[in-house]
């Protein structure tokens, strides 16, 4: 690792785990499942997505926040040229970059993502679902391509696989931080166009198009919540019928899924309404006890 020793990269390593727990933590428990010498790489990658996803919501002006994600945009050519970074997460990175030979391209691909996100206008609502499934594809599976490639796992089958867990992941995701994203005014920015007029959510107000989230349109919400977690159903449903062709070595990294399972099916329990506070029980709808058992059943049974 550049700049500095074993300590240093221990120290650095630490805070990854620490970063992932505190603000992934469904994640966390899927990433202890890894074998010892992914895990670190594991947690490295993830780290850098927890960083860059809360880019905009910890900064208090929008700008600052995209001056994060810009600052993660040039600090990835540094790392790529073996340049220092005094940022933890930075270091851990750079030493899974060297160890494990982490390309470059998905890692810009998931920054350059969140980069043109936080670029868009209030009133930039997508058209359409496949928009979602693209930003998913660029921030969520990604990552997954790049913890199977820190594994030293090459398969297309598993990439394929993660494809569609990553954008199964994403879709869930969003949906579950829609309450979130009211609040701070962006929630247009995930429900597509198409949907939304599709289920009566759409009304153009003062000149332009605006999704209603009130009370009266709670009906209308659900349905479009119920009609992404199909897509994302399905997506789960595609990965899992490539089970048989995924290298064993390759499955611990998939259990990405169990998190996309637990969460649809928490949804389907509360009728797909995103605003029950149900959803934001223990870890996505379940006690933690339930999801560790969940996961740890999968993992036994090699399954994903």
């Amino acid at each position: 690792m550049s700049g500095g020793g074993s300590g240093s990269l221990r120290s650095a390593l630490s805070y990854c785990v620490q970063q992932v727990r505190n603000y992934d933590y469904h994640h966390y428990l899927c990433l202890l499942e890894l074998p010892t010498e992914m895990r670190k790489a594991a947690f490295a990658l993830r780290a850098f997505n927890v960083e860059t996803a809360r880019a905009m919501d910890v900064a208090s002006d929008p700008k600052i926040g995209l001056m994060r994600l810009l600052w993660w945009q040039d600090a990835i050519e540094k790392l790529y040229t073996k340049k220092p970074i005094n940022h933890p997460a930075a270091q851990a990175l750079s030493w899974a970059i060297s160890e494990h030979n982490i390309s470059k391209p998905w890692l810009k691909r998931s920054v350059e993502a969140r980069i043109r996100d936080a670029q868009r206008e209030v009133d930039d609502i997508p058209e359409s679902i496949e928009e979602l499934e693209k930003y998913a594809e660029d921030t969520v599976s990604t990552l997954l391509y790049n913890t199977l490639q820190a594994g030293g796992i090459s398969s297309t089958t598993a990439d394929h696989a993660a494809s569609h867990i990553g954008k199964a992941s994403g879709l869930v995701l969003l949906l579950k931080s829609l309450p979130y994203h009211c609040t701070r005014n962006r929630h247009q920015s995930y429900i597509p166009s198409k949907l939304a007029e599709k289920h009566g959510l759409l009304v153009k107000q003062g000149g332009r198009l605006e999704i209603l989230l009130d009370n009266d349109s709670r009906e209308g919400l659900c349905n479009v919540v119920f009609d992404i977690a199909s897509v994302a159903n399905a997506h789960l449903l595609k990965a899992r019928e490539l089970a048989g062709k995924v290298p064993n070595e390759a499955k611990p990294v998939l259990l990405h899924s169990v998190p996309v399972q637990v969460l649809l099916d928490s949804l389907s329990k509360v009728q797909f309404d995103v605003f029950d506070p149900r959803i934001q029980r223990g870890v996505l709808g379940v006690p933690p006890l339930l999801f560790q058992f969940k996961l740890k059943w999968y993992s036994w049974r090699a399954m994903f």
